[in-house]
């Protein structure tokens, strides 16, 4: 499947064009981009139903606690109702919190402790109890979570990324389609696409403020994120579990889990995906026992099937410069883009033809489940899970290129039939991945690592 097969009916935010969602978007209502929302939207949109919708969240870290709190937040009846994850301390954390922020309200938060699940299989459980599921473990299980939720019939909030292989991107790009048949709503969590600079910025690209793009940059520079040093007395799954940014069946690199916002932001500009993918990395300050097997940097040259070429670069490395934006050169301006607010259009001489500042903008992560919980309502056609499964399966791609130092196209990355997760799901089950004797694991070789 190369980029020639989408175009702008089936590459958009849900199931509309980008034009239609970001129509008329200087209305706000409650802190909502109404406009946001491809349908009509007005006070009643949010509060049509009556019945209360009833919320499971499938992972209790610091995300999932902050989505289920902003789908508790969004108007109607709206009730959490049971909770899963692998950890009970990660679960009572997250319902401490939950219940902190709603003052105990039983009307918002409502788990008693039979719907409470813990381990590998509690996510089945408190699925079945939900209107409305959502999905924030770890990207490695989220082809398994997903799937079950639209076996189930149930209206999904995902986090991104979607999977950390291409096995797993195809079962969600499955599950996508049988959503769609269904009628399941599903929003992921690359909330970009619902805040204000990059939805009206993007508005001007389409419209043509700089002409034909013919060049883009994507940036993740930051000195990393949290080690979980290994404890006495865990199994080795349990600890890569615990310690889970760092191994690639969980995580997917932090080309997969971090920069993916900025290489789909270049797709969702350019319309598609890349044909292939070019690039290297590796390890040279984040390589420590704890540090897993993932690299510390990656530079992907992306191309794109009319030629344009993404430079995408993240890295992970204290003391070094900082950076987290998406530029674009056309043959008229020049584009800056970033996930703080920012918008700027220029010219080819450098004057200013747009500029957005967003420091009263609603918060995007409010208004994705603002769009979700609307769509359910008013029972409108939401779904963007193959944009997710997409961007995903594009990160992966130039994980693959920086690993085995190869181009990588898009059809043999997607059709890849190497799997990294484990053949079972236990505590003291194999992981795909050992320490030897020092405490160290394999570090994926440029020439030698085979990828597809």
């Amino acid at each position: 499947m190369s980029e020639n097969n989408y175009n702008d009916k089936a590459f958009n935010n849900g199931g509309f064009s980008r034009r239609d969602f970001v129509k008329g978007s200087a209305a706000l209502l409650g802190g909502a981009l109404v406009s946001q929302i491809p349908f009509s939207a007005s006070a009643g949109a949010y509060v049509a139903g009556s019945d209360t919708l009833k919320v499971a969240v499938i992972g209790c870290g610091g995300r999932g606690t902050g989505a289920a709190i902003q789908a508790l937040s969004t108007k109607g009846n709206v009730k959490l109702v049971a909770m899963a994850d692998a950890f009970r301390d990660r679960l009572d954390d997250s319902y401490t919190n939950i219940q902190k922020k709603f003052e105990g309200d039983k009307k918002r938060v409502d788990v008693p402790e039979k719907n409470k699940f813990v381990g590998f299989d509690g996510y089945k459980k408190a699925i079945a109890l939900a209107d409305v599921v959502i999905l924030a473990t770890p990207p490695g299980f989220r082809p398994i979570h997903f799937e079950e939720a639209v076996k189930a019939g149930k209206h999904v909030f995902m986090e991104k990324p979607v999977a950390t292989d291409a096995p797993g991107v195809r079962r969600v790009l499955a599950a996508a389609e049988e959503a769609k048949k269904k009628n399941l709503k599903v929003v992921m969590g690359l909330q970009r696409r619902y805040q204000n600079a990059y939805l009206e910025t993007i508005k001007r690209i389409n419209d043509g403020m700089i002409g034909d793009v013919v060049a883009a940059q994507a940036y993740w520079h930051n000195a990393g994120v949290w080690v979980r040093p290994r404890q006495a007395g865990q199994t080795e799954m349990e600890y890569q579990m615990r310690n889970w940014y760092y191994f690639n069946w969980l995580c997917g690199d932090h080309i997969n889990e971090q920069h993916i916002h900025n290489i789909d932001v270049v797709n969702w500009v350019k319309n598609g995906y890349p044909v292939s993918a070019q690039g290297m990395g590796g390890r040279q300050v984040r390589n420590g026992v704890d540090h897993g097997e993932i690299y510390d940097h990656h530079y992907v040259e992306y191309t794109y099937a009319d030629g344009t070429i993404l430079n995408s670069q993240c890295r992970h490395i204290p003391n070094t410069m900082n950076r987290v934006e998406e530029t674009f050169a056309g043959s008229k301006g020049r584009v800056v883009l970033s996930g703080d607010g920012k918008g700027i259009i220029t010219d080819l001489s450098g004057k200013v033809l747009y500029n957005h500042r967003g420091k009263d903008d609603p918060n995007p992560y409010q208004t994705e489940h603002d769009i979700l919980f609307a769509a359910i309502r008013e029972n409108k056609p939401y779904n963007n899970a193959e944009i997710a499964a997409k961007s995903t399966m594009t990160a992966i791609m130039g994980r693959m290129a920086t690993y085995s130092g190869q181009v990588i196209n898009w059809d043999e990355a997607l059709n890849s039939e190497i799997s990294i997760m484990p053949k079972t799901f236990a505590f003291d089950a194999e992981t795909p991945t050992k320490p030897d004797a020092n405490g160290r694991y394999p570090i994926p070789t440029p020439g030698v690592t085979k990828v597809v």
